[in-house]
């Protein structure tokens, strides 16, 4: 039996793309699944798919950027399913891929309050329940960005930045009290991001051939890796599946993987 089989994970951004097939690799898995977005129409679509496959899902409308929207997502999550054992802290934007000079401040904006203040509203709403119980599992979605200088990407770097910062301290915070939070960071994932960041032509990461992404399930697989007994190593710090190491902790594919 899986790990995850009978908890509650609440995945945001679940509309598409890595939040969608996270979602569903959870379900598959035994998890009661909160599919968490902005699109009501699709997470309910989509939620009644898994239902009708044999698994349990529920939808709640959710702005990652507006904190009574998460508190009260979560608050219905709750009530539904009766706790959240897991958050996929996934919700996240490129948008707008600009030189700096280019740049809407406006926009910009926008991408910090999704990136950073949105990861933390969702920690914050999730908090009371999982310190009274006692255990719990923060997931939050990293990038290589965190770590890198890229043409077009200031808003994208810093907020991933700032993510990463986020889940240290979180750590630092509740790694004593059963509560593990820590950072994923996929690669490049064959999702709509990715065309976006096709379609820039800015920095080298838009070159790149679509085969060498890898799919946004391989994501899902890590982040039921995350929650279970092996990765509590890993608690507070930036798990890696792009390299092969990482690839083959979690069970995947490692022999002509990208790199």
């Amino acid at each position: 039996m899986s790990h995850v089989s009978g908890k509650v994970a609440l995945v945001t951004g679940a509309s598409q793309g890595i939040g969608l097939a996270t979602a569903k690799k959870l379900a598959e898995s035994g998890a009661k699944v909160v599919l968490a977005a902005r699109r009501s129409a699709i997470i309910e679509d989509h939620a009644a798919e898994i239902n009708a496959n044999g698994g349990k899902a529920f939808a709640v409308q959710t702005d990652v950027t507006r904190f009574e929207s998460v508190a009260n997502g979560v608050n219905r999550a709750i009530e539904h399913f009766g706790g959240i054992d897991i958050l996929g802290n996934n919700a996240g934007m490129i948008d707008p891929i600009a030189r700096i000079v280019d740049s809407d401040p406006d926009l910009w904006s926008s991408a910090v309050d999704t990136n950073v203040k949105g990861v933390y509203f969702c920690i914050k709403a999730v908090l009371p329940f999982m310190l009274k119980n006692g255990a719990g599992t923060i997931v939050n979605m990293s990038s290589g960005a965190a770590n890198s200088a890229l043409e077009g990407w200031s808003h994208y770097c810093s907020t991933k930045a700032a993510v990463k910062k986020l889940t240290e301290c979180a750590h630092k915070e509740l790694g004593d009290k059963g509560i593990r939070v820590v950072g994923l960071s996929p690669g490049t994932v064959a999702t709509d991001m990715m065309v976006k960041i096709k379609q820039s032509g800015l920095n080298p990461v838009s070159k790149l051939d679509w085969s060498v992404h890898i799919p946004p399930e391989w994501v899902g697989e890590a982040v039921i890796f995350l929650c279970g007994d092996r990765g509590a190593p890993f608690s507070g710090s930036d798990f890696s599946i792009k390299t092969p190491e990482g690839r083959e902790l979690v069970g995947l594919p490692v022999e002509g993987a990208p790199d």
